[in-house]
């Protein structure tokens, strides 16, 4: 193979089918949110085997209106890792909560349980634990402490869709779980969010949230507005994309696990090392991600090789909005100046993965 092909970090891909139902979208004129938005939500919801999938604007949105709908907000505090990409805590803000940082556990990049413990207070009215690159947080003590505190949990499963944790899907524990559909993800809409509950009222009240108030889609003349709501459509466009890459959802699936496997046959002792994954226990890995205490310079030497990867997010707690001691947050600290998404797109040979693989053998052998 052409050793100076450009191999990327990740690549979007549409699907055939996708574009098909786009061009019915169009042929239609109806481009706002519609019967294929709700053809989408019911292939979700029948997929994730929950009751409710509502699509909204965005995977940040989602979390805002799932808080918004459970009561949370002013005066009240969420407890977020420090360790997510900043939209989790910028969620909290958005719903006039404060979000409440704490470190995370080293071996999976998720919440600490027993930081959590440690920061709960008389305010705290929530939990958002994330699941890492669809790895599970520990949910089993993450309710068991939200059930001692009455606490809701909202679970940031944007990098989690169709991974499992005890059998149940990720986003499906929870009071609400929150995905996200932008380029990056198993599915992506370009933009896009998803909320799925079992619970029925929660479902009516972020139904009405969403659109303006309104408990069913209306004309935009005279329709019953029963509370105060907001704008955060999911358009009938968004969903046809959507539904056509689910057609393809299995092939996704099979191929990063077959991408993950290429890297723990074929990375020496000692180079990277793959933070771990319960693939037979039915964990699903969006990405492959591993740390080395030569992070930067195997990121640079790999760029200069044409190959792309990504760093992990900054602390949030390091980020100018949040700012808080490093003291407070030891492992955070050490794990993401570590962290690094190795290629894991779609679109990548066995051959290519192959190639990143002797690319960073060669880097640590030197």
């Amino acid at each position: 193979m052409d050793s100076n092909k450009k191999i990327p970090w990740w690549i979007p891909q549409t699907t055939e089918k996708g574009r098909v139902l786009v061009n019915e979208v169009l042929d239609k004129d109806y481009l706002n949110e519609g019967e294929y938005t709700t053809q989408f939500e019911k292939e979700v919801a029948s997929l994730l085997n929950c009751k409710h999938a509502i699509a909204v604007t965005n995977g940040t949105v989602a979390m805002f209106l799932s808080l918004k709908a459970l009561g949370v907000g002013v005066g009240d505090e969420v407890i977020v890792p420090d360790i997510t990409f900043i939209a989790t805590a910028n969620s909290v803000d958005l719903s006039g909560a404060k979000p409440v940082l704490v470190d995370v556990n080293p071996e999976t990049l998720t919440i600490d349980p027993d930081a959590v413990s440690r920061a709960i207070t008389k305010k705290t009215k929530a939990i958002i634990p994330v699941h890492v690159t669809g790895r599970g947080a520990d949910m089993d003590s993450i309710l068991a402490i939200a059930k001692e505190h009455s606490l809701f949990v909202v679970e940031d499963a944007a990098e989690a869709f169709m991974s499992k944790h005890n059998r149940k899907y990720l986003g499906t524990i929870g009071n609400t779980g929150c995905f996200s559909l932008s380029p990056f993800k198993i599915i992506g809409t370009g933009q896009g969010g998803i909320i799925v509950t079992d619970d029925d009222k929660l479902f009516d009240v972020i139904t009405e949230l969403k659109d303006q108030g309104r408990p069913v889609r209306g004309t935009g003349g005279d329709d019953i507005h029963n509370s105060i709501g907001y704008n955060f459509k999911f358009i009938n466009l968004q969903a046809a994309i959507g539904i056509g890459q689910l057609t393809q959802l299995e092939f996704r699936m099979s191929k990063i696990k077959e991408t993950r496997k290429i890297y723990q046959d074929n990375l020496n002792p000692g180079t990277v090392e793959l933070f771990p994954f319960d693939i037979k226990a039915g964990e699903l890995p969006l990405w492959v991600d591993g740390w080395t205490e030569k992070r930067d310079e195997l990121d640079a030497y790999l760029k200069s090789k044409n190959i792309e990867c990504r760093r992990f997010w900054h602390p949030i707690h390091t980020q100018k909005p949040y700012k808080l001691p490093d003291s407070d947050f030891p492992n955070s600290i050490k794990i993401s100046q570590k962290s690094i998404w190795l290629p894991s797109s779609f679109t990548s040979s066995k051959e290519e993965i192959e190639r990143v693989c002797e690319e960073i053998n060669r880097f640590f052998a030197n």
